[in-house]
């Protein structure tokens, strides 16, 4: 920690030991002394950056939000087909789960009701802004394929982070499933099963 001069780049990484701590004993069970350790400050210092239990536990879930916006939206903000723009999200979104340095992310997902209060609220709005984008961009997908849906956009949208956002309970990425194969295998099941609709279909209607 000594070497951080900068403040963001201090809280960050305070928000990336923490989660690990999270991640292993759960939010109600992790003490802000053993935080505190594992980050390499007193309590007290970690009191002065944090603030407060609470407030760490929002850092960790805001900082978590800014890996999304900043690895998966970022990288897809200039694709025009929105098929491909869709498929990329998914592999972006499926790549950030999977990444077990990633653990920001998973405890916006393990401890989304330890939050409360305000914090809470501004956490859901960050959330209900990346579920409005995917609907609209499955919208813009079942326009663009001009068949009748089988899903509206918003129960398709909550179907696909349902089915992204579960993969930390059970993938192992050591395991005999690579990457590759459960990204492929998430964007076809997605199109093909919840879209009706192959993810290249719309692309060569277009073309």
């Amino acid at each position: 920690m000594s070497g951080l001069s900068d403040p963001k780049a201090r809280l960050r990484e305070i928000c990336r030991i923490a989660a690990r701590v999270f991640y292993e004993k759960g939010y109600d069970g992790a003490s802000m002394q053993e935080i505190a350790q594992a980050v390499g400050l007193t309590k007290a210092g970690l009191y002065h950056h944090v603030g407060s239990k609470d407030n760490l536990l929002f850092e960790i879930m805001n900082y978590g939000m800014d890996i999304l916006d900043e690895t998966v939206l970022a990288r897809v903000q200039n694709i025009q087909d929105p098929r491909e723009k869709l498929r990329q999200t998914i592999l972006g979104h499926i790549d950030l789960i999977v990444r077990a340095r990633d653990l920001e992310i998973t405890v916006i997902l393990h401890e989304n009701r330890s939050l409360q209060g305000e914090l809470r609220e501004k956490i859901n709005c960050r959330k209900r802004a990346y579920v409005n984008y995917l609907k609209d961009l499955i919208a813009e997908v079942q326009k663009q394929s001009g068949r009748p849906a089988l899903l509206s956009p918003t129960l398709a949208a909550f179907y696909l982070l349902g089915l992204v956002n579960w993969l930390y309970q059970w993938y192992r990425p050591e395991g005999t499933i690579g990457q590759a194969e459960l990204g492929r295998a998430t964007v076809e099941f997605f199109f093909r099963g919840l879209l009706g609709y192959t993810p290249e279909e719309g692309t060569r209607a277009s073309s």
